[in-house]
């Protein structure tokens, strides 16, 4: 997976997100295998077309079904509206585009209390601690990952300090 270069792509074409899900854990906090590139967008038409445009950069394919897969270019203007979630793949790794998140209610709020991070060299904005274990205590307790659970109480509390 190339996380900078679908990272680097997203914030040159200026789309609003927050890093979200186990890249943004594994880039502050601890290594953990993860398959996919999570990312909460602004749920906004004008995002959400910076957004499309930057997935076919990416070359993204997505489709509803399973037989129907396409580059995402192929979907036409607006396509990103259909559903609240879309997990696609790309040259650079699979790619999770959330446009509403559960346990988290306003995009605005979390990106005001997101954490600024850098990768080698790539600035990204990633989902505060506090919001990561909401979002870990919203799921039901066999999706639950009790390790990241310890991971954001030890660092909140540390934080706190």
């Amino acid at each position: 997976m190339n996380i900078d270069r679908i990272l680097r792509v997203l914030n040159h074409n200026r789309v609003a997100y927050l890093l979200i899900g186990g890249v943004n854990f594994l880039l502050r906090h601890q290594p953990v295998l993860t398959c996919d590139i999570d990312v909460w967008i602004e749920d906004t038409e004008k995002n959400r077309s910076r957004c499309e445009k930057a997935l076919s950069q990416l070359k993204a394919e997505w489709g509803s079904a399973d037989d129907n897969w396409v580059p995402v270019a192929k979907h036409g203007p607006g396509w990103l509206k259909r559903q609240a979630v879309f997990c696609m793949i790309s040259p650079h790794g699979a790619i999770d585009i959330f446009r509403q998140v559960k346990g988290l209610k306003d995009w605005s709020s979390c990106f005001d209390r997101s954490v600024r991070g850098k990768t080698g060299g790539v600035s990204f904005r990633g989902l505060s601690d506090k919001d990561m274990l909401k979002c870990q205590k919203a799921l039901s307790v066999s999706e639950q990952k009790q390790d990241r659970i310890r991971a954001l109480n030890q660092a909140i509390k540390r934080n706190q300090q």
